[in-house]
C-alpha cells in the first residue's frame, strides 16, 4: 500500500455519543489527530481509516458467547458495571473500529516497519468478559489475526501502560508464540494480577531515570532472546506525573524517551512495531490528547532517522 510517510490509523468513529463527565475521556481520540495536524507532525495523506473488525476475528480470542452477547446488547448489568460502560450501539461500533484500527496498524507495520493508531490498548478485556474500560482486546485480536493470515510466527506485546495488561496475559497464557511483557505500577489496578510472560511491577512514585533504567535492562534481552516478527506496543501515558490514576511520576520528556527507545530499538533490529495509545486520565482533555501524541512524535523521529 502506497502511503506518504508514517502510517497513522484513525477513524472519527473512535468516538461515540457518551457522557461528557465520564472518567474515560472518549473525546481525546479526536484531540489526538487534531494536535498531530495543527502541530504539523503529520499530514492527512498519512492518515488511513480502518474498517470495523470482523466478528469472526473477535472469536479468535474471545468466546463466541461473549462476542455475540456484546454485539447484540445482551451483556448483563453486572458485566457492564465491570467494564465501566453502559452498553450502546455506539459503544459496539467504536470498539469494532478501534480494534480494526489496531489490526490495520499491525498489518501496515509489517509492510512499512512502523505504524501508529490514534486509539487502542484495551488490554483489560478477557476472553469471556470486558473490564476496566476495555470491551474487546485489540492487541490480542491483532496478534491472532496476524497468525491466522500467516504474516507472523512470533509476537511480542510490550505493554507500558501503568496498569498491568491482565486480559492480554490471560488470553495468551498457554501460547508460546506470543510473549507478553508488562511493566506497570504494582500497587494499582487490577488488584488481582495475572501472570504475564514477564511482569515488572514498579514502585509507586518512580521517576524518569529509574523507570527508563528498568526498561533498558529488560527490552534488549527480550528482543534478542524471543526474536519476534512484530512488536505490538501499548504506549499508555498514565505513568505521567499528572495522570489522575497512574501513581508514577514520568514527565513528558520521560514518556518521549520511553517511546523513542522502544520504537527505535525494534526498528534498528529490523522488527516491525505497531503502536497504540493505551490509557491516560486527566480532566483537561486537551492536555491529555496532547500527551497521547508523544508516541506518534517519537515514531516520526525514528521514521525520519531511518530514511536519512
Amino acid at each position: 500500500m502506497e502511503i506518504n510517510g508514517l502510517p497513522i490509523i484513525h477513524h472519527d468513529g473512535y468516538v461515540c455519543e457518551f457522557p461528557m463527565k465520564h472518567r474515560f475521556a472518549m473525546r481525546k481520540f479526536h484531540g489526538v489527530l487534531r494536535f498531530l495536524k495543527t502541530d504539523n507532525v503529520i499530514s492527512m495523506k498519512q492518515v488511513l481509516e480502518p474498517s470495523a473488525i470482523d466478528p469472526d476475528f473477535l472469536k479468535l480470542v474471545h468466546t463466541p458467547d461473549y462476542v455475540e452477547r456484546f454485539l447484540s446488547g445482551n451483556t448483563s448489568v453486572e458485566e457492564q458495571r465491570l467494564t465501566g460502560f453502559q452498553w450502546s450501539t455506539g459503544i459496539v461500533s467504536r470498539c469494532r473500529l478501534e480494534t480494526g484500527g489496531t489490526l490495520l496498524a499491525g498489518q501496515l507495520a509489517m509492510e512499512h516497519g512502523i505504524a501508529c493508531s490514534t486509539g487502542g490498548g484495551t488490554h483489560h478485556a478477557f476472553p469471556s468478559h470486558g473490564a476496566g474500560y476495555c470491551l474487546l482486546n485489540d492487541l490480542a485480536v491483532t496478534a491472532a489475526v496476524l497468525f491466522k493470515e500467516c504474516q507472523v510466527k512470533k509476537v511480542l506485546i510490550v505493554d507500558l501502560d501503568v496498569h498491568q495488561g491482565d486480559g492480554t496475559a490471560c488470553i495468551f497464557s498457554d501460547n508460546c508464540a506470543v510473549f507478553t511483557f508488562s511493566m506497570h505500577c504494582e500497587k494499582n489496578y487490577p488488584l488481582k494480577k495475572q501472570m504475564s510472560d514477564m511482569d515488572v511491577g514498579l514502585v509507586t512514585g518512580i521517576t524518569d531515570k529509574d523507570y527508563l533504567a528498568h526498561l533498558h535492562s529488560y527490552l534488549p534481552w527480550l528482543l534478542e532472546s524471543f526474536r519476534p516478527d512484530i512488536v505490538l506496543y501499548d504506549a499508555g501515558v498514565d505513568p505521567h506525573e499528572k495522570d489522575e490514576l497512574g501513581k508514577l511520576n514520568l514527565t513528558d520528556n520521560g514518556l518521549f524517551q520511553r517511546d523513542f527507545y522502544v520504537i527505535n530499538l525494534c526498528v534498528s533490529r529490523g522488527i516491525p512495531v505497531a503502536t497504540v495509545i493505551g490509557g491516560g486520565y486527566d480532566k483537561d482533555i486537551n492536555m491529555l490528547a496532547l500527551r497521547h501524541t508523544i508516541v506518534h512524535r517519537a515514531a516520526i523521529k525514528v521514521n525520519i532517522s531511518v530514511l536519512l
